[in-house]
C-alpha cells in the first residue's frame, strides 16, 4: 500500500474532531477582517503630543464603540454631553437631531453617579491620585500611589481628563483617557468613564469648560434613535 492511501485511510478513521484537528493544521490562518482607512486614520498614533499615543488596533474594537455621528433623540441642547454607562456610550449633542457618539469603559464610579454636571476643569496628560476611599478599600493596591502619579503612560487618566463638578464641587466624576484600548465598552473594576486616548483628545478639543453633562442611570432608556444607524464618521 503506498504511504499516500495509507494516510488517506488513517484520516478516514479518526473522529471527525480529531480529523478537523489535522485539517486545522494546515490551514493559513485567517486575515483580519477589512478596517475603513478613515476610521484607522482617526485612530492612529499621535506623535504630537508630550508622550507616544500608540494606534488602536480597530480590528479588535467592535463597530458599535467607533466614533461616529449617529442620529439621537433627548432633551440635552446642542453643545452638551450625554453619559450612558449601560450602553458604553458617550454622546455629544449636535444640531438636527444628531450627536457624535464614542464608546467608553465604565468603572465603578462611572454607576454610581447619575444626574447632572458641569465641566468645571480640563487637563492634559493629568496627574492622578486614588481617593481615600479607594487606598481604605484596596490599600496593596492602590497605597504604594497615595502621593500620586505624575502624567503620562502610566497614569490611568490617559492623555486628558475632563472633571466634573456640581454646584462649584468637585464630583470625583471624571471623564478621561486609558492606555487600555481593550477595556473600551466593558466594565472595569475602577475608575470612571474611560475614552480611548484618540477619542479622548477629540472630545477635550470640541468641549469648553462649563459645558452641561448628563449621566443616565443605569438602564435608562436609549436615547439613538431606533434604527441606529450611523450618519457618519
Amino acid at each position: 500500500m503506498s504511504l499516500s492511501l495509507t494516510r488517506r485511510a488513517l484520516l478516514a478513521g479518526l473522529p471527525l474532531s480529531l480529523t478537523a484537528c489535522v485539517s486545522a493544521g494546515r490551514t493559513a490562518n485567517p486575515s483580519k477582517p477589512a478596517v475603513d482607512p478613515t476610521i484607522a486614520a482617526m485612530y492612529a498614533s499621535l506623535t504630537d503630543e508630550p508622550h507616544l499615543v500608540p494606534a488602536v488596533d480597530v480590528s479588535r474594537v467592535p463597530p458599535q464603540y467607533v466614533r461616529r455621528v449617529v442620529a439621537f433623540q433627548g432633551p440635552e441642547h446642542p453643545g452638551s454631553l450625554v453619559v450612558d454607562p449601560s450602553r458604553r456610550f458617550l454622546y455629544l449633542v449636535q444640531e438636527d437631531g444628531t450627536a457624535l457618539r464614542y464608546g467608553c469603559g465604565v468603572g465603578k464610579a462611572g454607576f454610581d453617579y447619575q444626574g447632572s454636571a458641569v465641566i468645571g476643569r480640563k487637563a492634559h496628560w493629568p496627574r492622578w491620585t486614588p481617593t481615600p476611599n479607594m487606598i481604605k478599600l484596596e490599600p496593596e493596591r492602590y497605597g504604594p500611589y497615595a502621593g500620586g502619579v505624575e502624567g503620562g503612560l502610566k497614569s490611568p487618566l490617559g492623555a486628558r481628563a475632563l472633571y466634573l463638578y456640581r454646584d462649584g464641587r468637585d464630583t470625583l466624576y471624571r471623564i478621561h483617557g486609558t492606555h487600555e484600548p481593550d477595556t473600551i465598552g466593558h466594565s472595569v473594576s475602577s475608575g470612571c468613564i474611560r475614552l480611548f486616548n484618540q477619542d479622548i483628545v477629540d472630545l477635550h478639543r470640541r468641549v469648553p469648560v462649563g459645558t452641561s453633562v448628563t449621566v443616565l442611570e443605569a438602564d435608562a432608556e436609549d436615547r439613538t434613535v431606533p434604527d441606529g444607524s450611523p450618519v457618519g464618521v
